[in-house]
């Protein structure tokens, strides 16, 4: 039985998101509907009902729209990181407003804001104002930077690189994130027009976490500060779309500026249990740091 009422569509489902929040919805026996692009990539949930919305994602707007037909709550998970990302989420946002979706519950990022150093939070900014624009009901889930994602920051010699200084950051478990966005979806009603900071339980520093990384894995891991221009001219042989490269250096310089030393309850709140932290989360997943043994 579901606990919030009406239908419910969950974008990103063959993602790292999407289907986190999928299986945490069957587990707590909540009526949603799948929407992916790939069929064959919707993992195998007991009872998921799952359709396609169109190979173009959220550019194919009458597919999407089709898919969300009789869904009371979207939650839209973000789209791959884009040039023209914003654009993907004005199709998708049109979309439920035109197949009669009544409120968005969407996965933003922690300071969301026009003139954030970040620039994807910029993005997220600009999708958070045309929701508030579209007159749908919203909710807006900001998370910090995931905590999944630190061992990808180590480079083959061991060293992190970035202008992040001693600046500090509460990244925050894709799985806590999962948590409060199924909460939310199991009574979304009660939490419109809110907005949640989704953090980890402390802020730390990238010298701190290179230290948590070097006690599990063995092997010396170090964080080198690096100017900004510093960081850009690193990344130029990488020959990769200016967009991409931004949004690299100015993730570390949103920590370095202190946007990102944030700490929220709103994990405990919404789930009833404490965000994990990253000692613990390392030594609960080796797999993800296993490549960086010594």
């Amino acid at each position: 039985m579901s606990e919030g009422g009406g239908l419910i569509a969950v974008t990103g489902v063959t993602g790292g998101i999407g289907g986190r929040v999928a299986a945490r919805l069957e587990a707590r026996g909540v009526r949603f509907r799948g929407v992916a692009r790939d069929l064959s990539r919707v993992p195998a949930i007991a009872g998921l009902e799952a359709v396609q919305m169109g190979r173009d994602g959220y550019r194919d707007q009458a597919a999407l729209t089709e898919a969300l037909g009789g869904c009371e709550t979207l939650l839209l998970v973000s789209a791959a990181e884009g040039e023209q990302r914003v654009v993907d989420h004005a199709h998708a946002i049109r979309a439920a407003a035109d197949a009669g979706v009544a409120r968005i519950v969407y996965t933003s990022f922690l300071g969301a804001d026009p003139d954030a150093s970040f620039t994807f939070a910029q993005d997220h900014y600009a999708t958070e104002q045309l929701i508030r624009e579209s007159g749908m009901a919203w909710t807006f889930l900001r998370d910090s930077q995931y905590l999944d994602f630190l061992p990808l920051l180590v480079g083959e010699d061991g060293v992190i690189r970035g202008p992040a200084g001693e600046g500090r950051c509460a990244w925050v478990a894709r799985d806590d994130v999962a948590d409060a966005a199924a909460a939310v979806l199991a009574d979304p009603g009660a939490h419109d027009g809110k907005v949640y900071d989704l953090t980890g339980p402390e802020a730390h520093t990238l010298t701190w976490a290179a230290e948590q990384l070097s006690a599990v894995t063995g092997r010396e891991i170090t964080f080198k500060n690096q100017t900004v221009q510093g960081a850009y001219e690193a990344r130029y042989p990488l020959d990769r779309p200016d967009w991409e490269l931004d949004g690299w250096v100015t993730s570390y310089v949103a920590i370095g500026t202190g946007e990102m030393d944030v700490v929220s309850d709103a994990v405990s709140t919404l789930t009833g249990h404490a965000p994990v932290g990253l000692r613990d989360w390392l030594e609960a997943n080796p797999e993800a740091w296993a490549q960086l043994k010594a």
